[in-house]
């Protein structure tokens, strides 16, 4: 199948994703007891391709009073001499949340199998201000002008403020947090699962964590805890304050664009020193029931990795699109050209018997005319909520009566402005028969560029899909 789950019990958050030695390793927040959330622990897996994963033993395991109560989420950092620092959130036998540091025990092995906890450990409480379970997810640490470490995690101010923390570090066990914060966004909440990351404004490269300079931008991202949705914003870092400014303010941390429209949280990238690019990772929390998931013994897996640029042609946004590797998954092929879709009908396409697939398909439409109209501003009530361009898209894992199926679509609208929007969305409302199981419609608005045709990526697989647009601005 596509993405990565455990075989068993309750699979959750990414955790510390690098490449070392010929090996992509993923770290992950994991119950080995039970379909359900508890006993949380570092499951570890290991591939050469980022699509085929062997699992390995346990790496993190709540064994000591300062992560008694979960070993939680957390980022590496590999140091320029090549050691790899980990640090991690964990929660004490009095519920406090901590940072700790963890070390690979043989650094040259490839597959890091064993991992040795700083006994020094923690060596971050949460200061004055920040309540006690306000206090996690540290990110992968950038090098600074002065030859000193950052780090940022995520907090909250009063109720309702949601920040990023910064830190500043020589030697990763002892740690000055800075006055200020990086950033902070009124009304956001409290914010976990923080990751910042530079991008070059040509959008040819990815950047190493710690690169500054003339032609990059930075983006910060956070996982907002009172509405279990990533959102981003790009803007300017200034490493000599430690602040980052949003480019629109409009679109800031938590208000504006989000990583991804669907069933996706606490995302978390990391540079692959070895393709040079940018690789990120979410998670799917499904919507089965506690009793399904324990019926079917696992619960929750990772996406497909994506490789994410940023967007020079609009300046506004990032790319993301599956991580190459996918395609050597691909079996056989199936071509259809030019078919022609009248409005209103469907037009079915044998592709066989198969439940995994990769899609792409382009739409050619004929000009729009931009007037104002009373259309709703968004993805509408579903694939059944007709505009005035529209929806048109595909429609997958659809049973013969079309009763069952999940529509993937755009839908270009004349706003009530007189400006021309576009949202891509999917449909989940007749995507299972299953009474027991949430569904809804999701999306978001894409930028649509003069002359371009409307194109989308879709990867099915038995227990999920994703989908991309336009070759991708957001999935």
């Amino acid at each position: 199948m596509f993405g990565a789950k455990n075989g068993m019990c309750f699979y959750t958050v990414v955790a510390g994703p690098l490449y070392h030695k010929g090996w992509y390793h993923l770290f992950y927040q994991y119950n080995p007891y039970s379909a359900i959330w508890g006993n949380i622990t570092w499951g570890h897996a290991v591939s050469r391709d980022l699509v085929h994963w062997l699992y390995l033993p346990l790496a993190l395991v709540p064994d000591h009073w300062y992560d008694i109560k979960g070993v939680w989420t957390g980022s590496a950092t590999i140091l320029p001499d090549g050691q790899i620092i980990m640090l991690y959130t964990g929660e004490t036998n009095e519920s406090v949340q901590v940072q700790n540091l963890a070390y690979p025990a043989n650094v040259s092995d490839p597959l890091l199998l064993h991992w040795l906890k700083y006994p020094g450990n923690p060596v971050m409480v949460p200061p004055p201000g920040v309540k006690p379970d306000d206090f996690r997810d540290p990110t992968t640490a950038w090098l600074g002008p002065d030859g000193t470490w950052r780090l940022t995690m995520g907090s909250k101010f009063d109720t309702t403020i949601g920040i990023s923390l910064v830190y500043h570090t020589t030697n990763f066990r002892d740690y000055e947090l800075l006055d200020g914060v990086l950033h902070a966004v009124p009304g956001t909440g409290m914010w976990e699962c923080v990751d910042f990351y530079p991008v070059a404004i040509n959008g040819s490269v990815a950047l190493d964590t710690s690169s500054l300079g003339p032609g990059i931008k930075h983006v910060l991202k956070a996982s907002l805890d009172n509405t279990k949705v990533d959102y981003y914003a790009i803007g300017t870092y200034d490493p000599i304050t430690d602040k980052w400014t949003p480019d629109n303010p409009e679109e800031d941390v938590g208000i504006g664009l989000k990583v991804d429209y669907g069933r996706y949280y606490a995302s978390k990238t990391f540079f692959d020193q070895h393709k040079q690019r940018r690789v990120l990772w979410g998670w799917i929390n499904e919507t089965d029931t506690e009793t399904a998931d324990l019926k079917k013994g696992w619960a929750s897996l990772q996406t497909i990795p994506r490789t994410v640029l940023y967007d020079n042609k609009t300046g506004t946004n990032l790319l993301q699109w599956p991580v190459e590797e996918v395609e050597s998954l691909r079996l056989n092929s199936t071509m259809f050209k030019e078919v022609l879709v009248e409005p209103g009908s469907v037009v079915p396409l044998d592709i066989g018997t198969t439940t995994q697939f990769d899609i792409l398909a382009e739409f050619e439409i004929e000009p729009l005319i931009p007037r104002t109209t009373n259309e709703i501003d968004d993805c509408g009530d579903g694939a059944v909520d007709r505009s005035t361009y529209g929806p048109f898209g595909l429609l997958v894992i659809a049973d013969a009566s079309l009763s069952e199926l999940t529509p993937i679509y755009f839908r270009p609208l004349n706003a009530s402005d007189g400006s021309l929007k576009t949202y891509f969305c999917t449909d989940e409302t007749r995507s299972s028969k299953a009474s027991d199981v949430f569904k809804q419609v999701y999306g978001g608005k894409v930028p649509v560029l003069e002359d371009e045709n409307y194109n989308m990526r879709v990867l099915v697989s038995k227990q999920y899909f994703c989908q991309s647009d336009m070759g991708v601005k957001n999935l």
